[in-house]
């Protein structure tokens, strides 16, 4: 791993922990064993450090997606394999979901605009086309933000799910 690559997924530990409010560009200098000035040689600024950690957290999901888009198959298998590619994406790495629910719940408008744009778009934009397809009755908008908040509803509640009992049987 180089030095911006540590830089990164340390960063993205930091950011869903924190949030991007709560980690100074010390702090992460130090997590790094870097100094502040070797994070501003990779990083001019802390927005574009941000940037670049979550396009670094999302590249690796955006090629699992792409094999959902480019799979031979019907819609409802493509959805089957959707659901599944982002439950697992988002199972086996809690700090990418963290991440994104913290950006979430703090709200900033500008960082909000800036992860729809320059990480999410293209991906989105395919998973609404999916959606028009698949429910062509339905705005194709409303029912990819459904699929998506159904699963990330599910993923946010998986603790509380190990605890009911009935389930067990």
């Amino acid at each position: 791993m180089n030095s911006k690559e540590k830089i990164l997924s340390h960063a993205i530990a930091l950011f869903a922990e924190h949030g991007y409010s709560g980690l100074s560009m010390r702090q992460l200098a130090t997590t790094v064993n870097m100094s502040v000035a070797s994070i501003y040689h990779y990083f001019p600024d802390k927005n574009s450090l941000y940037l670049a950690a979550l396009q670094y957290a999302f590249s690796a999901k955006e090629q699992v997606f792409s094999l959902v888009w480019e799979a031979e198959c019907n819609e409802e298998q493509r959805l089957a394999l959707l659901v599944r590619s982002l439950l697992t994406s988002l199972k086996e790495d809690p700090l990418f979901h963290r991440l994104i629910q913290r950006e979430i719940l703090e709200a900033n408008a500008e960082r909000l605009q800036m992860l729809a744009q320059k990480v999410f778009n293209k991906q989105f934009y395919l998973f609404t086309e999916f959606a028009g397809r698949l429910a062509p009755a339905y705005d194709a908008y409303l029912t990819a933000i459904s699929i998506i908040d159904i699963i990330c509803g599910y993923i946010d509640n998986l603790a509380l799910h190990r605890h009911f009992s009935w389930l067990e049987s």
